[in-house]
């Protein structure tokens, strides 16, 4: 008689696999890797789409922190390539615009008629005319090529800071005679006037202009010589953001004592500056 083998019996066990605990935080390196390289391709970006002057400041910043780094700031209106102009940097920002003004292809004709001096107001730009009227018509307020050049390119430099602009008009003491009443006070305000739209056609913020001021004949430049023609000429100062020995604007020498604007008329605005035959000397 046989006797019937059992077979073996065979467990299988299978083995669940699991998940490592948070894989080890090796992730989030790999991801703060990305970030930072995206980081780095934005920064790139923007210097390739930056002016020259922020490519240098930022180059000068890495040769000497402390010094060109400080000189650099933005204001509030998203400008990143400002600088802060204050009484110990103005000289810097008036070399820097006698350069610009260099690159200009008629500089040569205009280097005896664009003054820049720093006062106790700020850097005082002024555009000086000749006896036939470089930067405007004689005897009128329209703007010549030459002068929308010059205006353009101050334009440009100053939209940058954030410092406050005043355009001044002047005049010569020539009286201008018109059989409407326009006056020297007309004509000098309506000059300062129309560099102020030029300026903000170049982006020259409204906030960034405190005040466009005509004076006719009150300010010659050269009282002795009071129909010399460089006494009509347009005048746009920088002010300081922080003035010599904290003296506010509004009490600066520079600022005191002047005489008025002439008041705005609807009718003044609509009145068309006089040829130059009816008032040759304005």
């Amino acid at each position: 008689m046989s006797t019937q083998q059992t077979p073996p019996i065979i467990v299988m066990v299978k083995k669940k696999g699991g998940h490592a605990a948070h894989h080890g935080g090796a992730w989030k390196v790999a991801y703060a890797d990305f970030v930072t390289a995206m980081m780095a391709l934005f920064i790139v970006l923007w210097l390739l789409n930056s002016g020259e002057k922020v490519k240098q400041a930022i180059a000068g910043y890495f040769k000497d922190p402390a010094g060109t780094g400080k000189l650099m700031g933005t204001n509030m209106n998203g400008k990143g390539d400002s600088v802060v102009v204050k009484p110990e940097n103005m000289d810097q920002l008036k070399d820097q615009i006698q350069q610009e003004m260099n690159k200009l292809p008629k500089f040569e004709q205009l280097k005896n008629n664009v003054e820049m001096t720093v006062t106790t107001e700020g850097l005082r730009i002024e555009l000086l005319e000749t006896e036939k009227g470089m930067f405007f018509d004689s005897g009128s307020s329209k703007i010549s090529a030459s002068g929308e050049d010059v205006l353009k390119l101050l334009a440009d430099q100053l939209k940058q800071l954030p410092n406050k602009l005043l355009i001044e008009g002047h005049t010569d003491a020539k009286p201008y005679t018109s059989p409407n009443g326009y006056t020297n006070w007309e004509l000098s305000a309506d000059r300062a006037n129309t560099a102020r739209r030029v300026f903000m056609e170049c982006g020259v913020g409204q906030e960034q202009v405190a005040q466009v001021r005509g004076f006719a004949d009150r300010q010659l430049r050269k009282r002795d010589d009071p129909l010399n023609p460089s006494n009509r000429r347009v005048s746009v100062i920088v002010q300081y953001t922080v003035p010599p020995g904290g003296i506010k604007p509004a009490e600066m020498p520079g600022l005191a004592g002047q005489a008025p604007t002439a008041p705005p008329t609807a009718a003044g605005a609509a009145q068309a500056a006089p040829s130059a035959k009816t008032a040759p000397g304005a």
